[in-house]
């Protein structure tokens, strides 16, 4: 054999494993693009759920406010977000729960009353997704509480 043709195997093992490391370098990039992707997608989901929490938490500060609507003395009707809710009324330190979707997010809100300071607790949670339990993997829950 000359010694052109064993160059010959040589210059094909190069091209081989240049190639094998370009696709490696490919992949791990594709990868981490991935989990970008997922990462920021995340982020978003938890900006909607935080807005339906915020949302829930405005709509309960308002007709506490204006009109003592979870006070413990009878039911009322209470509109957020153009939905009709009936609170029903419990006694001192039970509380109240209701919920209504936010433009197709979920919040549940919890205000409870007492008698000693703090008198009024709000917990607002809002989800990703709606008010449906599903057993969806990707929902995202975010909370804010008031006392006052």
């Amino acid at each position: 054999m000359s010694r052109k043709q064993q160059q010959r195997g040589i210059t094909l093992l190069l091209a081989v494993l240049l190639s094998s490391i370009l696709i490696a370098i490919g992949l791990a990039i594709f990868n981490i693009t991935i989990k970008e992707l997922l990462l920021s997608s995340i982020g978003r989901e938890s900006q909607f759920a935080f807005y339906a929490a915020d949302t829930g938490t405005e709509c309960a500060l308002y007709w506490d406010q204006k009109g003592n609507a979870f006070s413990t003395s009878t039911d009322t009707s209470i509109t957020c977000d153009n939905q009709v809710i009936t609170v029903t009324q419990a006694p001192l330190n039970t509380p109240t729960t209701f919920q209504f979707d936010v433009d197709g997010y979920c919040a549940i809100v919890t205000v409870t009353k007492s008698d000693v300071h703090p008198r009024t607790k709000i917990e607002s949670r809002g989800y990703n997704t709606t008010c449906e339990a599903d057993a969806n993997p990707r929902r995202v829950e975010r909370a804010l509480r008031v006392t006052y």
